[in-house]
């Protein structure tokens, strides 16, 4: 390109503004005319919380992906490619090889042993208020983190498409999504979100299967010539970089140069693999399915559909890398999120045409459609966890109706999606798959752990579920908020121009994984209380055969 993108997306594009934001728009009303059909079907607390348990297997697969495909996996994986290259790729592994835990252990015995939540599971042979407090808050905590990489990937996109470039203008667009995101799990609740999130799924993969047809349509289907291309414009003699930097096509040049970033991998692998497992948002998926079959058939499904998907990360990666000019990905966003857009953009024709305005629309429109798809699932867990934990067992010690119950949720979804709002202006900078990976490493250390113990161990007691659950929580959030991802890197912190940072690594889950595990494990040694065999017991039988389950 002889201009940079950046400027010439703002003066190609605008001509083809109205027809962008014609085509987005029309997305946009679609899936919300979607959520005001389900919400309209939703009568009581186990139709907003579990969508009625009418969901097939094929169904609720659909819809895992629809919720597991964030922002993180369509914009952050294909910019972390674009510009490191091999090590970009290693977030597509992770997330996919994580499945395995939750198919393994997870999937078929939470269905069968829960009703709404994460809680109800600890809450079965455990001292009911204290874990039900602890699991909420964990929810609420691993929610909103995940939704800084949706709201900052948001922000970019919409900003992209609108050709906005100030910051007040960017800090607007979050907020706008922020409203969007409450108005579809208040008024869809699980249903709405759920028909939301199958929709969005078939949209990405048609959306990743063009654009990967394209790509390799460039290259004569010749995935070695693409690679070769991509290797080339980001050669280290091209970029000027150090002696000694590995080539874009080898390991290390992200991560593996130090001691630190070699360590940094190890925690990025260990948050990925293990922490979605004990994702809030996709744990209550596992309760809208009828059966304990049907919990299992849909994991199936899901890992089918996102196996797929991530192989297409390397076209859309790779592709941006050999058909755009890394300069222009930084200078449209330094973390390289608007990669994918781009490269849509580019493939259409270029900023003048209309081919590259109407891809770019379309594109743009199914990353939103998956932002707002995923928000909404992660706005529903964390609100029915207060409203079903907190609200419901905890302050009305049960004595709430499910109007009250619903109504409760509905509030909290309000003041989450505003902390959500307020929380992803900051982080609008930061790197999509680095910002879900840090909810993943959360996950990871106090909900895991807790439910693993929980599920098969018969001496955990309910101070070993606390100790954990705390422990993993309060050790995960603050190692993120001392680290390089808070502060110290002048581009793509949270925080600009301050140094606080005294944890080097930018994921905390080599230390906090580990942690939450031992201190469940030692809370539970250490404690005094009588572990309730005949509970465990009950647990286990129905677990493992779904009798009694709800």
């Amino acid at each position: 390109m002889s201009a940079p993108l950046a400027a010439t997306l703002a003066v190609g594009a605008s001509e083809h503004r109205p027809l962008i934001i014609t085509l987005f728009g029309l997305f946009v009303v679609a899936t919300l005319a979607i959520t005001v059909w389900a919400g309209r079907q939703t009568k009581g607390a186990a139709d907003f919380y579990a969508g009625g348990r009418q969901f097939t297997g094929f169904q609720n697969g659909l819809a895992i992906s629809g919720d597991y495909m964030s922002a993180a996996s369509f914009l952050g994986i294909a910019g972390a490619i674009a510009l490191f290259g091999y090590d970009g790729f290693l977030y597509s592994i992770g997330f996919l090889v994580a499945w395995l835990v939750a198919l393994l252990l997870v999937a078929e015995p939470l269905r069968n042993s829960g009703r709404y939540t994460m809680g109800d599971v600890l809450a079965y042979r455990m001292r009911q208020r204290p874990v039900r407090t602890a699991a909420g808050t964990s929810t609420i905590v691993v929610s909103i983190f995940y939704l800084l990489a949706q709201m900052a990937g948001a922000g970019v996109l919409v900003s992209l498409l609108l050709g906005i470039t100030s910051d007040g203008g960017k800090l607007a667009i979050v907020g706008l999504v922020g409203v969007l995101m409450i108005l579809y799990v208040t008024i869809g609740g699980m249903k709405g979100t759920t028909w939301v999130q199958m929709v969005k799924a078939v949209l990405l993969i048609a959306g990743a299967l063009l654009l990967t047809f394209l790509v390799l349509w460039k290259f004569n289907f010749n995935i070695s010539d693409l690679l070769g291309k991509a290797a080339e414009k980001n050669s280290n003699e091209v970029l000027n970089l150090a002696p000694g930097t590995p080539e874009f096509l080898e390991p290390g040049r992200k991560y593996g140069a130090t001691e630190t970033s070699k360590l940094d991998f190890i925690s990025l692998g260990l948050a990925l693999v293990l922490g979605t497992a004990g994702l809030p948002h996709i744990l209550i998926r596992f309760y809208t399915v009828p059966t304990a079959k049907a919990a299992r058939k849909s994991v199936n499904w899901a890992i089918g559909i996102i196996g797929a998907f991530y192989l297409m990360t390397i076209a859309l990666g790779f592709g941006a890398a050999a058909l755009l000019n890394r300069a222009d990905i930084i200078a449209s966003n330094p973390a390289g999120n608007t990669a994918a857009p781009l490269l849509a953009q580019a493939l259409g024709g270029g900023a003048d045409s209309t081919g590259g305005a109407i891809l770019l629309a379309v594109i743009s429109a199914v990353a939103f459609a998956t932002i707002l798809a995923v928000v909404a699932g992660l706005t529903l867990a964390s609100s029915s966890s207060f409203a079903h934990d907190i609200y419901v067992n905890v302050i009305r010690r049960g004595k709430a109706t499910e109007q009250e119950e619903v109504r409760a949720a509905r509030w909290s979804t309000v003041v989450i999606g505003a902390v959500a709002i307020v929380l992803g202006a900051l982080a609008r900078d930061m790197n999509v798959a680095g910002l879900v990976a840090l909810a993943f490493a959360v996950a990871a250390s106090a909900n895991l752990p807790t439910i693993l113990y929980s599920l098969f161990w018969k001496r955990f007691t309910t101070q070993g579920a606390l100790w954990s659950i705390y422990g993993g929580l309060v050790s995960s959030v603050v190692l993120v908020l001392f680290s390089p991802v808070v502060s110290g890197n002048p581009k793509t912190s949270m925080f600009k121009g301050v140094d606080f940072h005294w944890f080097p690594l930018e994921n905390p889950g080599l230390i906090s994984i580990p942690l939450g595990f031992l201190l469940g494990w030692l809370g539970t040694v250490l404690s005094k209380e009588t572990p309730d065999r005949e509970k465990y017991a009950e647990l286990e039988v129905r677990s493992l055969t779904g009798t009694g389950a709800h």
